[in-house]
Parts: C-alpha cells; structure tokens; sequence
C-alpha cells in the first residue's frame, strides 16, 4: 500500500515537540528576515533623487495619450448638462407649474458657461489639448440643444402662449406657459453670452471650433419664444400709433387741461405695461437686436402718421355758458323794444346769479399735431433701449437714439411750424437757416410735406400744392409702401423724389420759395 512518508504534513504548522535542526532550516531563515532594518521594507526606498519634479506635476500629453482625462471632462460636461435641466427644489410658486414641471431657473446658463470657460482657460497654452476639449463639448451641448427643443415644442404650439401675447392692463404679467418658455430663452442666452466671451461658434471653417451650429440653434430658440410676443404687442400698436394720422376733436374739461389724441390716452395706460414687458422678454444679449427693430418700426410709424396728418387752424373752443358776445343782436334788441314804465318793477334791479355747474363744462378741442408728437416722444423714452455700454449692442442702441432723434425734431418742427410768432422779427434767411437746424435729424421725406403745408399760402379747403404721391405720379398706397417702408428706404428715395418736388415747386411762379431753398440744400447735399 501506498503510504504517507511525512504523516505530518496536513497538521497544522506548530513547533515541533524535539527540534531538529538537520531536518528544519526555517527558523534560520526566519532569524535572518528578521535580522534585516525595517527600514528596507518602506516606500521610502523606492523613491528616486529627482522624483518631486515627475510627480507632482505631470505632462498634459500624457493625459491626452491615454484618453482618461478627456473621457472624465466629458463624463463632467454631460453631468452639468443634466443638471442645469434638472428640476429645481424649495416651494413651489403658485401658477408656475405646467404639466408639473417648473421652469428653468434664471443664472443655470451662465453656470454652464463658466464651467466651460474655466476648462479652457486651464489649457488655453496647449492648443492641442485646447482643440480636444472642444471637440468633447460637441455632444453634450448637441443634447442640451435637443433637450431645450423639446421643452419648447409643446409650450410654442399651446394654446396658452398664443391667446394673449400682448399684455393687459389687466393681465400684465405672462401665464405660466409663457414663463417657462421665457425661462427657457433666458437659459439660451446666457449660455450665448459665454460664447461671445470666450468667442465660440463664430468660424465657418471645419478646423475651427466646430460650435456654430450649436450657436445659431441657441440663436432660433429665443428667436422663436421672444418674436412672437414682440411681435404681438407690435400689432397692438401700429393701429393705435397709424390713428394719429387722422385729426379728432375731442372733449376736455374748461380747466386748462391739455387736449391729446384718444389713441395718445390708451398709449398713457398701455406704455407702462409694455415697457416692463418688453424688459422681461429682452434680457439676454441675442434679443436685443428684436427690440431695437421693434423700436425703430414704431418711430417710424409715427414719423409718417405725423408728416401725413393735414393742418387743422386752430378754432376757438365752444362753451356752453352763455355769454353777451354770444347772444344774437335781435335778442337784445327785442328786450329793450316797447314802451318802458315809468317805474321799474323792483325785479328789475334785482341781482341774477347764474347756477353754479357742479363741475367745469367740457369743451371741444382738436389737438395738434405738435402737442401729440411730444407726448408720444415721452412715452417712447420708458420703453427699454438696448445697451450702450456694450460692444455687441452698441450699434442697435445708436439706431434706436437716432429714431427718437427725428420724433423729437418732428415735434420740435411742427411746434414753431405752428408758433405765428416763429418769423416775427426774422428775416428769409434766419427762418431757413432755423428750419434747417431743426430738420437736421429729419429725412427729408418726413419734413418735406410739413413745410409744404406750413408755407402753402392757401387754406386747408382748397390747397394749391397737392400730396407728394400726385406730384411723382403714384397712388398713395404705393408711394408709403415704395418709399416709406423705413428709415433706410427713405432715405434711398429722398434724392430722386426732391429732384421731382423741386421741378414742381419751380414751375409755380417762386411762391414757395423757402420751401424751395430747404429743399434745394438737401438735395445738393445729397448730390454732394
């Protein structure tokens, strides 16, 4: 049988009870292990003369090499991306939540955007690495702009952002759906504002940074949510601001209180709401460039409404109290007509005190031209302008400056227009020289037909020199449509309509002859 030579083997390992050292050379090789410095077995020996420089700071290739720090910053870019979507905690507003969600709260844009700044400022001196993490930004922002797109869908196309896009003075304030759409806005435009710092997306070029897609996608998205509720209080305003063309007599009180257009008292009530909206809807650098075309359409709007409306001579107004200037002569006369007694009766003598109204009579009174344009030119200046103080915003701001310019000189003109003191005392060449001070800012088309009114000569009835469509050989929808569609198309058309104006006041015998040297000088100008 096959037998066991060393029965002890499967015995736990435990001193022997007889020591053999012929047999067991372990315990010499354990005195000897023992016998070694502790100092052999620490980290300490491992280490090398030069290693505080290799360590501490290691070469970014290397992290570029293996891939490991670009996968991390990408998992860390994906992360702030969902986070920034993520739903916020705390209490809940009443009237903020749609299909239970909140919306967007305001600065988790411009988070995003910093962290993307601060990882690119760190390697801005390696341009590879620079390059790489650009191309790591490509998918998770292509997901935020998804993600934004499709939170936006169902809240563009709802039936509760498009019944009341212009506000109310009774609902000046946007429901919930359009605050999450505005919430959603605000997010894009501030990650866009990052962009423009760090000046991404701008390239055409494939080798660039790749990101222009994704800046004209964060672009369409404010577009979408901010065009249509400018676009709304726009259509609430041209109605109003086109009504000032035509002239209305309306009611004021007999207390010196100044008679302005009807549709110029629903602007006193409307431009206060519509300022604070308009500041809620353009808070981001993208929007502002909407706004300023919205404010430079309404001026101009009103420039033409102004130019067009026909001199209405001032009247006095009618009182209902009677009065002795009022009374007809044969009234008076057939008081005093008969036979007068002897003695007068003792009511004859007696005082007659009219009845006090309980409050002022109203009067009828036609509003000028000039007191409208000046109203209308204090409440454009509450609505919100563009920025000066920035590069990007600094031209639109110049733009909306320039328009309220020429509304101010509209109603500067049409006030000494209006003034019969404005030539006394001056001779031709200082009322042309001031005239031509005031239309400055002016284009020639707005200022032409009021002085061809002002110094016609003629009454209203019956004018001598007609409207400028009749003069070119247009119908009026086509002259506006043609020529007065803006401040630049205007300003295309004023040299070749001026040569025409100014061959028709020619041919009139010199009768408008200040009317005929302003605009001689513009056209030269123009020519020049």
């Amino acid at each position: 049988m096959i037998s066991f030579k060393h029965p002890n083997l499967f015995r736990p390992n435990s001193r022997p009870t007889s020591p053999n050292s012929s047999s067991r050379p372990e315990p010499a090789m354990i005195l000897e292990r023992t016998s070694r410095p502790l100092t052999k077995l620490s980290f300490s020996g491992f280490k090398r003369s030069s290693s505080s420089t290799s360590i501490s700071s290691p070469p970014p290739t290397l992290l570029v090499q293996d891939g490991s720090y670009l996968q991390a910053l990408s998992l860390k870019f994906s992360e702030a991306v969902s986070k920034a979507m993520m739903q916020p905690t705390g209490p809940v507003v009443v009237g903020e939540l749609v299909g239970g969600r909140r919306p967007i709260p305001a600065g988790r844009g411009r988070a995003l955007g910093l962290l993307i700044a601060s990882e690119l400022k760190a390697c801005q001196n390696n341009p590879h690495l620079h390059k790489a993490i650009l191309r790591s930004l490509h998918r998770p922002l292509s997901v935020l702009l998804s993600n934004l797109s499709a939170l936006l869908l169902p809240l563009l196309s709802s039936p509760a952002f498009l019944s009341t896009l212009a506000p109310t003075v009774q609902a000046p304030n946007p429901n919930a759906t359009q605050l999450h759409a505005l919430a959603a806005a605000s997010f894009a435009g501030e990650l866009l504002e990052s962009f423009d710092e760090m000046s991404l997306g701008f390239e055409n070029d494939a080798r660039g940074d790749g990101l222009k897609a994704i800046r004209e996608g964060l672009g369409s998205l404010i577009g979408r949510v901010v065009n249509p509720l400018i676009t709304g209080i726009q259509s609430e305003l041209i109605p109003l601001l086109e009504s000032l063309e035509n002239p209305v007599a309306v009611s004021v009180p007999k207390t010196g209180t100044k008679a302005l257009h009807p549709s110029i008292v629903l602007l006193q009530a409307l431009m206060p709401v519509y300022a604070r909206a308009l500041t809620q809807y353009t808070t981001t650098l993208p929007s502002q460039t909407t706004l300023a075309t919205f404010l430079i359409s309404m001026i101009w709007r009103a420039l033409v409404a102004f130019a067009s409306r026909p001199r209405v001579k001032p009247s006095p107004p009618t009182s209902p109290l009677s009065s002795p200037q009022l009374i007809p002569l044969t009234k008076r006369q057939r008081a005093t007509s008969g036979n007068t007694p002897a003695t007068p009766p003792p009511t004859r003598f007696a005082l007659k005190l009219p009845s006090r109204p309980s409050s002022p009579p109203d009067i009828s009174v036609t509003p000028s031209a000039a007191t409208d344009a000046r109203a209308l030119y204090e409440l454009m200046v509450l609505l919100p302008r563009p920025s000066a103080e920035c590069d990007a915003t600094r031209v639109a701001r110049e733009a909306v400056d320039e328009a309220l310019s020429g509304l101010m000189a509209l109603a500067t003109l049409l006030e000494n227009i209006g003034n019969p003191l404005f030539e006394v005392g001056k001779s031709h060449e200082a009322i042309l020289e001031e005239i031509e001070r005031i239309t400055a800012d002016l284009p020639t088309l707005i200022a032409l037909p009021v002085l061809l009114r002002s110094y016609s000569r003629v009454t209203i009835e019956s004018p001598s020199i007609p409207s400028i469509s009749s003069i070119i050989n247009v119908s009026e929808d086509e002259y506006r449509k043609s020529c007065l569609s803006g401040f630049g198309r205007a300003e295309q058309c004023s040299n070749i309509i001026g040569h025409s104006v100014l061959d028709f006041l020619r041919d009139q015998g010199g009768l408008q002859s200040l009317v005929e040297q302003w605009l001689a000088n513009r056209v030269d100008v123009v020519d020049h």
